[in-house]
C-alpha cells in the first residue's frame, strides 16, 4: 500500500498550523468543487483527495497519528509485507502486533467530517467512495472506544437506490444561457417531480444530477441541432454568412448576427474566397465554472453569386470581363 502525504495534497508544510491547513482546503476544494466542475472526472478525484486529507489533518488526533504514522512508514510497510496487520497492537491504531485477520483494533471515529461519504455519495452517486484504501486501512473502520472507555460516534447509513439517468434534450440558446426543466419521472412508488437546472455553457453529453429522495438522478444533455449555428469543441460556435461578391473582392465590413445578443460588425479582407473563416473571439459559448468568460464564433464566409442582373449590374459584369481579358496571361 502507497503512503499517502496529505500536506502535498493540501499544499501546505508539516509544520503549518490548523488556520493555515483549513485555508488550504477551503481554496482547492472551491476550485474544484463538482458544482463548479459538473461531469470532470479529474475534479471530482482531486475533490476527493483534498477531501481525504482534510479529513485526516482537519482533526488534531488524527493528524498527530498520521505523523507518526509518517514517521514509521518502513516499519509498518516491512509489517505488512510480513502479513501483520499494522492497525492492531503497538502502533499508535492499535495496542499491539497481531496476525492478519485476527482482532483489529479500532480507529477513532465520528470526528469532524467536511464530507461525510452519505454526503459524498449524494454528490457523485451510488457507488462512489470517498476514502482511499489507505484511509480506511489506518483512519476507517466502525466506531470504537476512545483512550477513556467512551463509545465513539458512527454514522448510519441508509440503503440508498441506484442512481437513474435519463436523456434530456435542451436547446442550444438554452445550454447558452443555462435553464431549468420541470421532470415527472414514474415508478414502482408512482411518479416524481424533479427540477433540473443546467448551469450556462453545458455541453452536449455532460450531465447533472438531481437529487431526490427515492435517489439521485442523473440527466445527460442532449443539445438539439440549431438550424444557423454548430457547436465546435468545448467553447466555439460555427455559423456561415453571405457575403456579396464585391465585399469579398474589395473588403469591407459584413453584419454578423450572434446566438444571443446584438449584431456583430466583422472586417472581411480583400481577395476572401468562399469557405474562408473568420474568428470573432469571445462571442462563442460561455465557459462553464468561469464567469463572463466565452469561447469564440467562427464565421466561415458564403460568397453569394448572383443569379439575377439587372441591365446596369450586367454592363458592369461585361465591362469588367472584358477588362480580364485584356489583361495578360
Amino acid at each position: 500500500m502507497e503512503f499517502r502525504d496529505y500536506y502535498a495534497t493540501l499544499g501546505v508544510a508539516k509544520t503549518a498550523s490548523a488556520k493555515e491547513i483549513k485555508q488550504a482546503f477551503r481554496r482547492l476544494a472551491r476550485k474544484h468543487h463538482p458544482d463548479v466542475n459538473p461531469g470532470n472526472a479529474g475534479a471530482e478525484s482531486k475533490f476527493k483527495e483534498l477531501n481525504e486529507a482534510y479529513e485526516v489533518l482537519g482533526d488534531a488526533d488524527k493528524r498527530r497519528k498520521y505523523d507518526e504514522l509518517g514517521a514509521n512508514w518502513k516499519a509498518y510497510e516491512q509489517a505488512e509485507k510480513a502479513g501483520f496487520d499494522p492497525r492492531a497492537g503497538g502502533s499508535p491504531f492499535g495496542g499491539g502486533w497481531a496476525p492478519r485477520g485476527g482482532p483489529a483494533g479500532g480507529a477513532p471515529g465520528g470526528s469532524y467530517r467536511n464530507v461525510s461519504p452519505e454526503e459524498f455519495q449524494e454528490m457523485f452517486g451510488e457507488g462512489a467512495n470517498p476514502f482511499s484504501d489507505f484511509f480506511k486501512t489506518f483512519f476507517g473502520g466502525a466506531g470504537g472506544a476512545d483512550p477513556n472507555g467512551a463509545r465513539t460516534r458512527t454514522r448510519s447509513r441508509r440503503p440508498a437506490a441506484a442512481p437513474q439517468e435519463h436523456e434530456l434534450a435542451i436547446s442550444l440558446e438554452e445550454a447558452f444561457n443555462g435553464t431549468s426543466r420541470k421532470v415527472t419521472l414514474s415508478g414502482p412508488d408512482g411518479e416524481r417531480s424533479l427540477e433540473v437546472r443546467f448551469p450556462a455553457g453545458i455541453r452536449d453529453g455532460q450531465k447533472v444530477r438531481a437529487a431526490s429522495d427515492g435517489g439521485d438522478v442523473f440527466f445527460r444533455v442532449r443539445i438539439a441541432p440549431h438550424g444557423r449555428f454548430e457547436p465546435r469543441g468545448d467553447h466555439d460556435l460555427a455559423t456561415r454568412v453571405p457575403v456579396a461578391i464585391p465585399v469579398a473582392v474589395l473588403g469591407g465590413e459584413i453584419e454578423v448576427l450572434p446566438l444571443v445578443g446584438t449584431r456583430i460588425r466583422a472586417r472581411v479582407p480583400p481577395g476572401a474566397r468562399s469557405g474562408a473563416v473568420l474568428r470573432l473571439r469571445g462571442h462563442g459559448r460561455p465557459i462553464l465554472g468561469k464567469a463572463g468568460e466565452r469561447g469564440d464564433l467562427l464565421v466561415t464566409l458564403d460568397l453569394q453569386v448572383p443569379t439575377e442582373l439587372t441591365p446596369e449590374e450586367r454592363l458592369h459584369y461585361e465591362a469588367l470581363a472584358e477588362l480580364r481579358k485584356a489583361q495578360p496571361v
